[in-house]
């Protein structure tokens, strides 16, 4: 399974659910939902918009 490392995700848009209530994944707090899709050999691809969004745009 491939994972994104840190400088591929650095500016990165992506589709996220947030405000969920704090949960504890691994060993760190989480209240963000990055969504993504399986494909080939179980790859992720993670959802980006079609064109790039300012942050002040984003809805929270």
């Amino acid at each position: 399974m491939k994972f994104y490392t840190l400088e591929e995700l650095i500016g990165k848009q992506v589709l996220a659910v947030t405000n969920f209530p704090p949960q504890q994944i691994a060993n760190f707090m989480s209240e963000v939902l990055a969504l993504g899709v399986v494909v080939d050999e179980g790859e992720i691809v993670l959802i980006q918009p079609d064109h790039s969004i300012p942050p002040s745009r984003c809805i929270l």
